[in-house]
């Protein structure tokens, strides 16, 4: 979810908001229906009805529909616009969409449950010939070269050579990928496109791609950058390439395990993974850095190996794994049961007090919990 400044940011992002009117103006007829998937502040339903929408559906889990529900009012669309505050994928809607538009994804399209979302938008809200904004976007990456952000990616601490021993620090930093900025001439050689996800085909939320590049100069390879161009209707694109006029959501950046020095005419060779797991995406890339035919550096990363996770924690992942609850799961058990027999949160905040005395002092402090568990099922 985001915070108010973050929707603030996404809505100054001219690029962004001038390329999504332009295609919303070419799709939207004075009948049209149209679904605004994680509406944020209501900004594209907004647009939908300026542009003549009958009836728009802004869908958005998160209390910022609140404030669309107000924008909305305030332009006079308050009577067109229906506000659903749920997941797309829970949200049930009376009629077909003849437009469904969505910007739920991060720095990449492949972003916690994003493709997911829209696959199932398309086949049970989108008429028959209805469009998707965006249509599809490309994925593309380039070696880079990038000092200062994998220094602090990887860490300074190394250089004097008489700190700490902190390699497994190191390791799990560069396990791990970072938005960024670049510059075209920081570019080690000429991008490739590894992936097209098109949105009106697309069935399968995970990523296997490869790539292979010939460096145009010398220099020292930190990783690979990352990014897509935008396709939201015929002739109306965008990009957060280095090459495009920055927007909102930056680069990706995978850095490599070790920098590299590199000549023209070095090979490097990609095999780019991303899986959704849970609520979000595991990435793994495995590099090859080739010279006349010699193996330069190899290095296999995953964001798995970028996080912080005990033998004990596997152990209760494991299938075979036999849980029993402690004692935050008897509380949130207890309070569920007593939320499905209609009791006031007050009162049932006082009776986890009585149950649960070792775990709250004041039934005030268990309000907290029982509010937040009330939020989330209630």
């Amino acid at each position: 979810m985001y915070s108010i400044a973050g929707h603030v940011s996404f809505l100054s992002d001219r690029v962004r908001i001038q390329s999504y009117a332009r295609a919303l103006e070419r799709a939207v007829r004075p009948a049209s229906v149209v679904i605004d998937l994680g509406t944020g502040t209501g900004i594209f339903a907004l647009l939908a009805c300026r542009f003549g929408a009958r009836k728009v559906y802004a869908i958005d889990p998160s209390d910022v529909i609140q404030v669309a529900k107000e924008v909305a009012a305030d332009n006079g669309y308050a009577e067109r616009i229906q506000f659903l505050q749920e997941y797309s994928t829970r949200a049930v809607l009376p009629e077909k969409a003849d437009v469904i538009v969505s910007d739920m994804h991060g720095v990449l399209p492949w972003f916690q449950h994003h493709i997911p979302a829209i696959v199932d938008a398309r086949k049970r809200f989108l008429a028959p010939g209805g469009k998707l904004i965006p249509e599809r976007e490309i994925f593309c990456a380039v070696p880079v070269e990038e000092p200062e952000v994998y220094r602090d990616i990887a860490g300074s601490w190394e250089e004097s050579g008489d700190g700490p021993e902190l390699s497994r620090v190191r390791q799990m930093a560069t396990n791990s990928w970072r938005k960024v900025r670049v510059r075209p001439e920081q570019l080690l050689a000429g991008p490739e496109c590894l992936a097209t996800l098109n949105y009106s085909t697309v069935e399968d939320a995970n990523l296997l791609a490869r790539a292979t590049w010939i460096t145009t100069r010398a220099g020292t390879g930190h990783g690979f950058v990352a990014w897509f161009d935008s396709v939201l209707a015929d002739g109306v694109e965008f990009s957060n390439s280095p090459f495009a006029e920055e927007v909102i959501y930056g680069k990706a950046l995978f850095p490599w395990a070790e920098p590299v020095a590199l000549l023209a005419g070095d090979s490097i060779s990609l095999s780019l993974q991303s899986n959704l797991v849970g609520e979000d995406y595991v990435w793994g890339w495995q590099t090859r850095v080739s010279r006349a035919g010699r193996v330069m550096a190899s290095f296999q990363q995953s964001t798995f190996y970028g996080t912080p996770i005990t033998p004990l924690t596997l152990r209760k992942l494991a299938a075979d794994y036999l849980p029993t609850l402690n004692v935050e799961g008897q509380i949130d058990e207890f309070v569920l049961a007593l939320m499905k027999r209609h009791v006031s949160l007050a009162a049932i905040a006082r009776r986890v007090v009585r149950r649960f005395p070792q775990r709250f002092a004041k039934w005030e402090e268990a309000l907290g919990r029982v509010s937040e568990l009330s939020k989330k099922y209630g």
